[in-house]
């Protein structure tokens, strides 16, 4: 009687015995049909209590515009006021409630040569610095990002248009990052 051949991995991968198998079978078809493997295990998040830094920023912004208006509309009776008081109202409250996902969507990523940096939900934006290029890495707080221990690192280099802000950081985050980034930035150029 002829013995049962041993399964294969892509058999074990459909019948679920072997995990491992199974994530390098899926791997393997993603690379065969030409997609990437997505690689967010090494994109870095901020905290989720930067969302309160963002909502309370957008909350004054909206009570000053909107006191604004109604005092024109109760002052000097102009009947337009109420109505850009009642739309700035209702536009930033839409506004804060995308806020925890426009938050989610803040991360970045360090590479050999340099740091990637993405943002934004519909309009996503994505930057990549190069170590050697970074003349400056400034850390600054805001008093509500104070108040829960995080911060701000901001990346300056000789083009404008390279210049990253990696909001809502904790503190030891932001000042080690700091630190290693200079580090970084020190050697690569260094080796120019």
């Amino acid at each position: 009687m002829p013995e049962p051949e041993a399964p294969t991995p892509a058999a074990e991968a459909s019948t679920g015995a072997d995990p491992t198998a199974e994530a390098s079978v899926e791997a393997s078809g993603h690379a065969a049909l030409g997609h990437e493997v997505p690689e967010d295990a090494h994109w870095h998040r901020v905290s989720p209590k930067y969302v309160i830094v963002e909502v309370v920023g957008s909350l004054v912004g909206a009570v000053i515009f909107v006191a604004a208006f109604l005092v024109a509309y109760f002052l000097f009776d102009w009947w337009w006021a109420l109505w850009a008081a009642i739309a700035v109202g209702v536009v930033s409250l839409v506004s804060i409630a995308f806020e925890p996902r426009r938050v989610r969507s803040i991360a970045y990523r360090l590479r050999d040569d340099d740091l990637l940096f993405r943002r934004g939900i519909m309009y996503q934006r994505q930057v990549a610095v190069p170590y050697g290029r970074m003349q400056l890495v400034d850390i600054t707080r805001g008093p509500v990002a104070r108040a829960l221990g995080l911060a701000d690192l901001k990346f300056v280099t000789a083009s404008a248009a390279t210049g990253v802000s990696v909001p809502g950081l904790p503190i030891d985050d932001a000042e080690r990052l700091r630190d290693e980034l200079v580090a970084l930035a020190e050697s690569r150029r260094a080796g120019l």
